[in-house]
């Protein structure tokens, strides 16, 4: 089958909606754990499930350069090989390798660039990176696009939006999986006339979804959303919107009362490792002594495994001692944590409450 994607209610700018893929569907407003290395750190695909993910994304770069694409394909795709049926997005690798490989080089012809692993040398193409993409067997696929910094100046980034115009159109032309759809990017920096012309010359493609990329990468909050909130209600209504690597509980009800349908971030799994959980209550740093004979679970009334069996000392203690399932019930509480809060906010624009739900939460964590 082919990707589609319905939307079943709105309230104001906010959409809640499903998304079939060829691996099952998603409901949206969805937020997306990231499996960098075809893995959530610290969880199992079960305990995803359980705690209410439907759909995850993996990551293009590191898994070209570890396991392989050679490897993978000896189980016709990452779905098999990571154990997780449902749907999978995958990014293109060109964020990491701007952030995270060493003497790259820009070309129209790709990036090349120095792998962080092991020293040796590739050219990421846009062909390439579809073609690892499709042998991935991911269900939503991502196209090689250029990200500038968030500061970056105008020249620089028109530029940039351009190139990026150019690779996706090869993206558009390299073949893929049957099933398998190609969302578009849309680059353009912190100039909202940028933001524009970018979106004009990806929506001519008439792609599946679209994507805005290029936030959180430097530039201020209040800058990020200013230009958010220029372009999003622009972007295609009818089609799914992502916006890319922004993850806050702040942002994500943020970017829903602008429309947007899809997030994905490492910041949950990240801040659970470092001790920082994410509660109803506000943010909670359980590495405070004052939490050293605390009974309570880290929620009061949350459902998570976490939350139901242990108490915030007992995590205390795991992490101060720096054992490994300190990192695996934080992670579980925090993902719990995400996909309540998008089961929330898709209930609230069910029952046409969005607006209160939204002012409520947004002041409660203003200051958090």
């Amino acid at each position: 089958m082919t990707f589609r994607f319905l939307l079943e209610a709105r309230d104001g700018s906010a959409r809640c909606g499903v998304a079939e893929t060829p691996h099952g569907t998603f409901h949206t407003p969805a937020f997306m754990p990231v499996g960098t290395q075809g893995t959530v750190k610290s969880v199992l695909p079960e305990q995803l499930l359980e705690l209410g993910a439907e759909i995850v994304l993996a990551n293009t770069y590191h898994l070209y350069l570890r396991p392989g694409v050679d490897v993978i394909a000896r189980f016709d795709g990452l779905h098999r090989f990571m154990h997780w049926q449902g749907p999978i997005l995958t990014d293109s690798g060109g964020f990491q390798v701007f952030s995270l490989a060493q003497l790259r080089k820009l070309t129209e012809e790709g990036v090349e660039f120095q792998s962080h692993i092991d020293g040796s040398r590739h050219l990421l193409s846009p062909e390439k990176s579809i073609e690892v993409q499709a042998a991935l067997g991911a269900d939503i696929l991502m196209p090689l696009d250029e990200c500038p910094p968030g500061k970056a100046e105008y020249d620089r980034v028109a530029g940039s939006l351009e190139l990026t115009t150019r690779w996706l159109k090869r993206c558009v032309e390299t073949p893929r999986r049957e099933g398998q759809s190609l969302f578009g990017i849309v680059q353009g920096g912190m100039f909202p006339d940028l933001r524009l012309r970018s979106l004009e010359q990806v929506g001519q493609f008439d792609l599946p979804g679209y994507a805005l990329g290029g936030f959180s990468v430097g530039e201020e909050k209040e800058t990020m959303r200013a230009v958010m909130t220029e372009i999003v209600p622009h972007m295609p209504d009818p089609k799914p919107r992502y916006l890319m690597g922004v993850g806050t509980p702040e942002d994500l009800l943020f970017g829903i009362d602008l429309g947007i349908d899809m997030f994905d971030c490492v910041f949950p799994t990240r801040c659970g490792r470092n001790g920082v959980l994410f509660t109803w209550e506000g943010r909670l740093h359980i590495r405070r002594n004052e939490y050293r004979l605390d009974t309570r679970p880290l929620d009061q009334g949350c459902e998570c495994y976490t939350c139901r069996n242990y108490s915030r000392a007992y995590l205390r203690h795991l992490d101060k001692a720096r054992e490994i399932n300190a990192n695996v019930l934080c992670t579980i509480h925090n993902l719990f944590f995400y996909q309540e809060l998008m089961r929330k906010a898709r209930e609230a624009i069910g029952r046409g409450g969005w607006s209160s739900f939204f002012q409520t939460w947004s002041a409660k964590w203003k200051d958090d």
